[in-house]
Parts: C-alpha cells; structure tokens; sequence
C-alpha cells in the first residue's frame, strides 16, 4: 500500500491541523510563507477553518481533502491554509463574521476564499465534493472560482473589497446608547421565560445547547427578586439534562448539545468548557436548593474531568472527539445484544427500564433517521419514579445502577476511545479553576479545590512569555500563541474564585495585575469595551470586540462582571467606571436582546443592585478560612469574602472579626459569626 508523504502541518503542534498531515492537499497553516507563496504565484487562498472533535470537518476531510482530485485541484489553482479556530479564536472570528454577513448563517467547517491580503469573496461551511440536490459542490466551486480568478479578476476584487468595507463598517460601528438599568434584567428574564421549554426544560426547540450562563443568570434572579419560577427553570433544566442522552450515564461527563427537543440524541464531543460551566451551574444550584442530586452531579463531572481530561502538568485537555473508527456516537452506544452479554437477568431488566433500552435501539441514523440496532443510555424519569415504578427501594435502585454502571465502564474501556484533544488552552482552563474552586466551596471538597489550585499554578508559573504577556495555547512541552480577551477575562475570573476558596492573596493580586494589563492593551479608548485581541497582537482584517454570550460567556462580559468585583475588592472605583463603560459599550445590543448577552446581565446585576464585602480579620487565618468557607456554602453571589485585607480592619481585642460592608458603607465589627449569618439571610 502507497504511503502518503506528510505536508507541513506535520511539524504543528495542533492535533487539529496534525489530522490532516497526511492529505495530498498541499496544506499551510496559517503564515507570511503562505501569504507570500499565494502573492508571488498571483492565487487566490483557500481557507479552512475548523477544530478536531468536530464531525463535519471529519466529513468534509474524508470526500475531499483526502480526494486526490479535491487536492489537485486545491495544488494546481490554490494555496490552501489549515486554522485551528482553538487555536487562532481571532481568525475564525472575523472571517465567521463575514460567513454571516455573505450567507446570513455559519458554522464550522468554516470555507473561505480570499485574496493574497486576507480579503474574503467566498464563504461557506461544509460541501460535499459533488453537487447534489441544488447544492453545490466543493469541486465545482472551486473549478468556478479559479476561472473567475483567472478571466473576471476585478469582478472578485471589487467583490472582496465590499466585504472588507462592510466588515470595517459594522466593526466601526458604536453601540453606546444610555445607562444600563434594572428594567434590561426584567426583559432579559421575560424573553429567557418565553422560550423556556415547560416539558423538557431549556430554551428553544431543537437542537438545544446547556447554555449555563442562561442558568446563572436565572438563580441570581431568583435571588434579588425571589421569583419562583426563575429557579423552577434552573432546577427542570438540569435535572433533566442530567437524565438525558447528553449525560454519558456510563463515564459521567456532558456532550455538547442535544439534536432533539428531550436532550436524548447528543452531538458527542465532550468539551472542557462545557463541563467547567456546567460544574460551576450544578455547585450553584446545590448551593441554592441543597438538593442532593445536584451535589451528585457536580461530583460526578469533577470525576469525569480528573480522570479522562487532566493532563499530568495538572492542567486540563480540551476536547474529546464525538467519532471513534470513523463514526459518530460509536464509543458511547449499546446494542440490547452487548448488554445481555455483560450484565445478569435482574441487571438487564433494571437497564432496559431505567435507561430506555429498545431491541431496534433508540440511536437513529443521521442520513435516513433509521434505527440503527444501537442504544443511547438515558432516564425519562427520576430515580424515585423508576423505583416506586420497578418496585426496588429508593437506596438499593441506586447501587444496582452503580454495579450496572461499572460494569458497562469495564466493558466500555475495551473500545477504541475517540481522540482526545490534548492541547491546553488558557481560557478554557480558568474556567476550570472556576468551577472547581466553586464545586469545593459548594460542596466542602479540599480535594477539588487543591485541583483548581494546580491547574492556576501551572498557568501562573508556564504560561507566560518572557515579558509577562499571557499565553493562550500549551502543547508538547512549550507555550505559544499571545493570549486573547476571553484567556485574561477566564484566568481572572477563576483566580478570584479560586482565592474565594483558599484566600491565598497571590491569586487576588495577580487577578488584579492581569485586570490591570487587559485595560493597558486590548480597552479601545474610542468605543470603550475591550477588543478579541491586544495592541501588540496581529491585526487580521479589522480589531474585533465580542459581547454575544453564546456557548461561553463573551470576554466583554466577563471582564465587566470581573471589574466590578475587583473594584469591590481593592475599594478602587475606577475599575466600577470601566465595567460600566465596558457594558454601555454595547448598551443599543443588550438593551435590544438581553437574553442573547445573559453574562453581561450577571455584571449589570452587581452594578444596579449592588452587592457586599465580608472581611473576617484575625490572627488565626486558618480560623477565618473554615468561617467564611461555611458562609460560602450558601448562594451569595453578590459577595466577596476577604481574610485580613484590607490591612486596616484590625481584629477587635485579638479576636476573629468580621466586617460586612454593603455599598460603601460598614456595619459596626462583630466578632459573632451568627450575627453576620443573620444579617446574609443564612442559616446558622
């Protein structure tokens, strides 16, 4: 058998653009060489941008970039350029940008054509190789284009200069309307209300995403506004996102989204962002309900993320793949055959009824919507119901489904896993250290809180560059790629939950030095709101400012939620005015859609409604830890909670003392934790 000769992106250090080594698409990544090869050999771009757990770039690489006639083409009349958009978050966003405005949708694979200077006058996402069905093809596309280059070149150049212009513009383009005030969190609850589904849960028909900062926003609504139905949402949707197919039952852990209305058919990559968010959601409505089940999941995703993403640096990996040996889904499916196979009659009885187990299967083919013979493990009910249903004792129920589980866990390690991802990126681990620190907090777990603290350290000591600038992507040993918005906002957001839980003064400070250096390079002084990328990074079409809060929270939100806080923290006003500022960068686009922008409504929410700072000061730090980490089991999103700092709150008499401060003003010191417990409204 012909061995294929590796392309360049074989030296990469991405896995994404490594999976495509061995095409005969004589691929770059992204770099002057190409842009300088394409110049001198007058060619227009192809750009493909994509990231490796991603099922449509694996279609699309198989019909065609592994297509000797795809690649020929693409050599003879192209220079071709890989991006991993998890890698280069600020390339897939402008030219995802301009997908939008040319097809008015996007996705990814990402299918751009442009100029030798970076100017788009073709977007798309996934083609199949062939036309079909009043689709176009890639082949004819790319035959057409080429022709067009080389017979009508003006009429391509004036195109691309109109998408050029229209991107500048709508990038130009201020959003500053007014004050943002508290009737923008009303709307933004009224809209989240509408397209709540009363049966399944979540918002939206199909297909549903977990959306946590949805959620978030949700509890802290309840909290200020004590509306029932704010919290009833939370509760349905989690509860039964966590029964569904978009929880993998056996290896614990949730898939990116479901396809269907139930949460029952998952899109089956795992990504750390997703199970950080939901760890930190699931924590907060424990806090909130005390509600076991909720503590059970939270610790059942730690033990997902410990076991299958964290890398030995003690850092987290990125992704797991939703395709093992080439199909969707394979790894996590059952037929009724296997499982009679591995479990005992009782066994497979309790199965089928708990996990709603069909001897056609409940997995349908993509193409046809057959079924496939294979099984999706989920519950259509709570374990309760399934034990008054089966007749099993609430208790004894669960330890089968315990004995089921590790059963089918022993079996499932047998299988070929799905790649995993294996870079560490900076953003998606603050987001670890986030939801770790809060699980531990929530949950009283040293243990996870210790992990939280090993993953900041390793970003804190590995990745920076050696004039202090932040790193957005680690692989192989080194750390590359100067570091975006969302890595800066994340990173800080985690160092200051994660100083919550262990009140080491090192993570605030360096919060706040990294606070400090975001608004020195990426603040725009014109529009105010903070740009994807720094002054000193590379300037890719247009400087682009992000507010949507889609599967993650924007990086504009966020730093608005972490200015605020650190303003309360370091009593620094300033940095209130630029969370202001930051969100009245995009007041018109809040104001018009606020459930689009639910973290922006999370800051909006401590800036009109305020909040509160407890300082427990003391010659006893240890003493100061165990009391405010017991506050902090309570939902008090609206806190912050310092040991002895300020330095000018002095223990009363040598003994443990506790100022509550409320909007700039200080309740007289108290050295009784119950009185302090009283005044927060939580039990003692």
């Amino acid at each position: 058998m012909e061995t294929r000769r590796a392309n360049r992106l074989i030296k990469e250090k991405s896995p994404y653009l490594r999976q495509h080594a061995y095409n005969p698409v004589d691929w770059y990544p992204w770099s002057e060489e190409a842009f300088e090869k394409a110049k001198k050999e007058d060619k227009p771009i192809f750009l493909s941008i994509g990231y490796s757990t991603c099922h449509w770039c694996h279609v699309m690489e198989k019909e065609s970039f592994e297509d000797e006639e795809i690649a020929r083409i693409l050599n003879e009349n192209y220079v071709s350029i890989k991006v991993d958009r998890e890698e280069r978050p600020d390339i897939d966003s402008v030219y995802m940008t301009v997908c939008q405005m040319m097809t008015g949708s996007g996705g990814w694979p990402l299918t751009i054509i442009m100029t030798p200077d970076k100017e788009p006058f073709f977007a798309g996402t996934y083609f199949p190789k062939e036309s079909l069905y009043g689709r176009p093809g890639l082949k004819d596309i790319l035959l057409r284009i080429a022709e067009l280059w080389k017979k009508d070149r003006q009429k391509v150049l004036t195109a691309a200069r109109q998408v050029v212009e229209a991107l500048s513009k709508s990038e130009g383009e201020s959003y500053i309307g007014g004050e943002l005030g508290e009737e923008v969190l009303h709307r933004g609850f009224s809209e989240l209300y509408h397209s709540y589904d009363e049966t399944y849960g979540g918002f939206g028909n199909a297909p549903k995403f977990p959306i946590p900062h949805n959620l978030m926003f949700l509890m802290r609504y309840y909290r200020r506004y004590g509306n029932e139905k704010a919290l009833e949402m939370v509760k349905k949707t989690l509860t039964r996102m966590r029964l569904g197919g978009i929880w993998d039952h056996v290896g614990f852990g949730f898939h990116r989204y479901s396809t269907d209305r139930e949460w029952l058919l998952p899109h089956f990559e795992k990504m750390l962002y997703d199970n950080a968010l939901l760890m930190f959601t699931y924590a907060e409505a424990y806090q909130i309900t005390k509600e076991e089940f909720f503590a059970q999941v939270v610790e059942e995703i730690a033990e997902y993320l410990k076991r299958d993403m964290l890398s030995p640096e003690g850092a987290f990996y990125s992704a797991e793949d939703a395709d093992s040996e080439g199909e969707e889904g394979k790894f996590y499916l059952w037929s009724l055959e296997e499982l009679e196979n591995i479990l005992t009659k009782e066994e497979l009885d309790i199965a089928v009824k708990v996990y709603g187990i069909e001897d056609e299967g409940n997995f349908l083919e993509e193409a046809t919507r057959r079924k496939t013979g294979k099984n999706i493990l989920h519950m259509k009910k709570s374990l309760e119901e399934y034990s008054e249903e089966i007749g099993i004792p609430g208790d004894v129920l669960k330890q089968k489904l315990e004995e089921i589980r590790n059963k089918l866990f022993k079996e499932r390690e047998k299988r070929v896993r799905p790649l995993r991802d294996e870079k560490i990126l900076t953003d998606w681990n603050g987001l670890a250290v986030a939801g770790f620190s809060k699980a531990g907090v929530a949950l009283g777990r040293e243990d996870l809180i210790g992990i939280a603290r090993k993953a900041a350290d390793f970003i804190l000591e590995r990745m920076f560059d050696e004039e202090g600038r932040l790193l957005h992507r680690f692989k192989d040993g080194e750390a590359e790629i100067h570091a975006f918005l969302e890595d800066y906002a994340y990173l800080i957001w985690g160092l200051t939950e994660l100083y919550f839980a262990t009140f080491d003064i090192r993570y605030l400070k360096k919060a706040k030095e990294l606070a400090e250096f975001t608004l020195k390079h990426f603040w725009d002084e014109e529009n105010l709101g903070f740009f994807q990328t720094p002054d000193y990074g590379e300037r890719v079409l247009v400087r682009k400012k992000e507010i949507y809060d889609g599967a993650t929270p924007s990086g504009n939100s966020v730093m608005a939620y972490n200015l605020v806080r650190l303003s309360r923290i370091f009593s620094e006003p300033e940095l209130e005015k630029r969370s202001r500022q930051t969100l009245m960068a995009f007041s018109e686009v809040l104001r018009s859609f606020p459930s689009a922008h639910t973290f922006s409504l999370i800051a909006l929410d401590l800036l009109v409604n305020g909040g509160f700072e407890l300082v427990c000061s003391s010659e006893r730090e240890d003493e100061c830890r165990d009391s405010l980490l017991d506050v902090q089991r309570h939902f008090l999103p609206e806190g912050v909670f310092l040991v002895n700092f300020p330095e000018d709150m002095k223990p009363l008499n040598g003994r443990t003392t506790y100022y509550l401060c409320k909007n700039f003003a200080c309740d007289e010191p108290t050295t009784d934790l119950g009185e302090v417990k009283r005044k927060l409204s939580v039990p003692e």
